[in-house]
C-alpha cells in the first residue's frame, strides 16, 4: 500500500466519530417529531372543527401555516447554525418545540390555533436543517453518510405517514390537543441525550446573519404560497394579486441580495448546478405528492367512509412502511444504477398511485387504497433519500447549514404546496354541492365550509334531511378528491421526466473524503 493510500485511511478512519450512530439516533427523533407534526393534524381535523369551529380558510391556515412559516425561515435557520453553532440551534430549537406544543394543545380559538402553529412552525424551522447539517459533519464517508441519510429521510418520508397512526392512538383514547402534548416527553429526551451525544459545528468563516434577508426570504415565500392557495380556492382577487406581487418581489430582492453580499445567507451560485436544481425540484414534488394525499386521505377515510381515527391511521401506514424500505436502499441502488434511474422512479411511482385514485368512489375497498399508499411510500423513500444526498454533497461541509436548508425548505414547501394546492382544488369542487331545499341558509352555509363541518351541521336536522345533505357533500368531497388526485399525478409524472434529463450523468460519492 502507498503512503498516500495509507495516509488517506488513515484520516477517514480518524473521520469517524465512535458514538456516530448513536448521534444519529438522537437527530432522527427530532427529524421524525418535526414530520409526525406536518400531518397528525389530519385525523385530528373533525375533532379539532368540532371544538373550535373554524371556517373551511381557517380549516387550511390551521392545517397548512405550520409548513409555510418553515419554508419560509428554514434558509435563515441554516445559515444561523452555520454561524452560532449547528448543535446549539437544534437544541434551543427542540426546548422551544417542546414549550409551544402546550399552546397549541390548549389552543381556544381557529385565531389562536393558527397563531400557535405558526409559533410551532417557527421552532420547527431551527431543528430540520441543523439535523441534516450535522449529519454532513459526523459522516466523513460518503457511503456511510448515504446510509446515514437514508435513515434521516425514511424518518422524514415515513414520520409524514406515521402521523395519522400516532394521531389515530392518541384520539381514541383522548381529545385533539394530545397529538400536540405527545411532543413533550420526546423533546426532553432528544435535549438530554443530545447535550452529551452531538458534537458542535460551525462555518468558521461564515460572516454576519443579515436579517434584512431573513425578512425576505420569509415574506417573500409566505407571499407566493398564500396566493397560490387563494387564487385555487377564491380565484384572482385584488388581495391575492397584493401577496403575489409583495411576495414575488421580496424573493427577486432576496436573490440580488444574496449576489451582492459577502457572506450570503444562501450561495445563491449552487443553483447554476443543474444537478443540483434538479435535485431540489424532485424533493419539492416528492413531498407534494406525499403530503397532499395522507391529508385528505385522512378525512376520506373518516368522514366519507366512516372509519373510526386509530382504523383510520393504520390504514395510511403502508405509506409509511415503503418509505423506511426504500429509504434505507436508496443510496445503494442509486450507486448501482444511477441517480436520475433511482429518483424518477421514485417520482414516477408516486404519480401512477395518484392517478389511481382518479378512479376512486364512496365505497372503494380498501386493497387499491393500501396498495396506493404502499406505491407512494416506495417512491418518496427512494426519491427523497437521493434528492438529499445530491444536495448535501454537493457543498463543502462548513455550507452545511445552507445546503441543508435548501434540501429542508423544498420538503417543507412541498408539503405546504400538496395540502394549500391539492387542498384547494378539493375545497373548491366541494363547494359546489347543492344541499336540500328544506335546510335553513345558515346550516347549509356552515355544511359548505368543510365536510367536518357538514357533518357537524347535519346534526341540527331530522334524520333524513340530514343523510341527504352529508350524502351530497360526501360525493362533491370526493368528486374534488378525484380531481386533485388527477392534477397531482400530472405534476409528479412531469416532474419526472424534466429530472430524467436535469438529472443526466449525477452521480453519488464513493470513498473516504480527506
Amino acid at each position: 500500500m502507498s503512503k498516500t493510500e495509507e495516509l488517506s485511511r488513515h484520516k477517514g478512519a480518524e473521520g469517524k466519530s465512535p458514538g456516530r450512530w448513536l448521534a444519529l439516533s438522537v437527530l432522527v427523533l427530532a427529524v421524525l417529531l418535526v414530520a409526525v407534526d406536518a400531518t397528525v393534524l389530519g385525523l385530528a381535523t373533525p375533532a379539532l372543527s368540532e371544538d373550535l369551529q373554524p371556517s373551511g380558510t381557517q380549516l387550511l391556515w390551521i392545517g397548512d401555516i405550520y409548513s409555510f412559516v418553515i419554508a419560509g425561515l428554514l434558509v435563515s435557520m441554516g445559515s444561523l447554525g452555520d454561524r452560532i453553532g449547528r448543535k446549539k440551534l437544534l437544541l434551543v430549537g427542540a426546548t422551544a418545540f417542546g414549550a409551544v406544543s402546550v399552546l397549541n394543545a390548549y389552543a381556544t380559538s381557529p385565531e389562536m390555533m393558527i397563531v400557535a402553529r405558526a409559533l410551532l412552525g417557527v421552532a420547527g424551522a431551527t431543528l430540520m436543517p441543523s439535523t441534516l447539517a450535522l449529519i454532513r459533519n459526523i459522516f466523513q464517508d460518503p457511503r456511510e453518510r448515504s446510509l446515514a441519510i437514508g435513515i434521516w429521510g425514511a424518518a422524514a418520508s415515513a414520520g409524514a405517514a406515521v402521523g395519522p397512526v400516532v394521531g389515530g392512538a392518541l384520539l381514541q383514547h383522548f381529545w385533539w390537543g394530545s397529538v400536540f402534548l405527545i411532543n413533550l416527553p420526546v423533546m426532553i429526551v432528544l435535549v438530554l441525550v443530545g447535550v452529551k451525544l452531538l458534537p458542535e459545528s460551525r462555518n468558521p468563516v461564515a460572516g454576519p446573519w443579515d436579517l434584512v434577508s431573513v425578512a425576505l426570504s420569509l415574506v417573500g415565500v409566505i407571499g407566493v404560497v398564500y396566493a397560490v392557495k387563494e387564487v385555487a380556492t377564491h380565484g384572482p382577487t385584488w388581495g391575492v394579486w397584493a401577496a403575489a406581487v409583495i411576495g414575488g418581489a421580496c424573493l427577486y430582492a432576496f436573490v440580488r441580495r444574496q449576489f451582492s453580499l459577502p457572506s450570503p445567507l444562501l450561495d445563491m451560485r449552487l443553483f447554476k448546478h443543474r444537478g443540483f436544481s434538479g435535485a431540489v425540484l424532485a424533493d419539492l414534488l416528492t413531498v407534494f405528492g406525499l403530503s397532499g394525499l395522507v391529508f385528505f386521505l385522512s378525512q376520506f377515510l373518516q368522514l366519507v367512509q366512516g372509519r373510526d381515527p386509530l382504523e383510520a391511521g393504520l390504514a395510511e401506514l403502508p405509506a409509511a412502511v415503503g418509505a423506511v424500505v426504500t429509504g434505507l436502499l436508496a443510496g445503494r441502488y442509486a450507486r448501482r444504477y444511477s441517480v436520475r434511474s433511482t429518483v424518477v422512479g421514485g417520482l414516477a411511482a408516486i404519480g401512477l398511485a395518484l392517478g389511481v385514485l382518479t378512479v376512486i368512489h364512496k365505497d372503494t375497498g380498501y386493497p387499491l387504497l393500501g396498495a396506493a399508499l404502499l406505491a407512494v411510500g416506495l417512491g418518496a423513500g427512494l426519491s427523497f433519500t437521493v434528492t438529499a444526498d445530491v444536495i448535501l454533497s454537493s457543498v463543502p461541509k462548513e455550507q452545511a447549514g445552507s445546503a441543508s436548508a435548501v434540501s429542508e425548505t423544498a420538503y417543507e414547501l412541498g408539503a405546504a404546496l400538496g395540502i394549500a394546492l391539492l387542498g384547494s382544488v378539493v375545497t373548491g369542487v366541494y363547494q359546489s354541492f347543492t344541499a336540500p331545499a328544506s335546510v335553513p341558509a345558515p346550516v347549509a352555509d356552515a355544511a359548505h365550509e368543510s365536510l367536518g363541518g357538514a357533518v357537524e351541521a347535519a346534526k341540527q336536522l331530522d334524520p333524513q334531511t340530514a343523510g341527504q345533505m352529508v350524502g351530497a357533500a360526501q360525493e362533491a368531497f370526493v368528486d374534488g378528491l378525484r380531481l386533485a388526485s388527477g392534477v397531482g399525478a400530472a405534476v409528479l409524472l412531469a416532474t419526472a421526466a424534466a429530472t430524467w434529463f436535469l438529472l443526466k450523468g449525477q452521480k453519488l460519492q464513493d470513498g473516504i473524503e480527506h
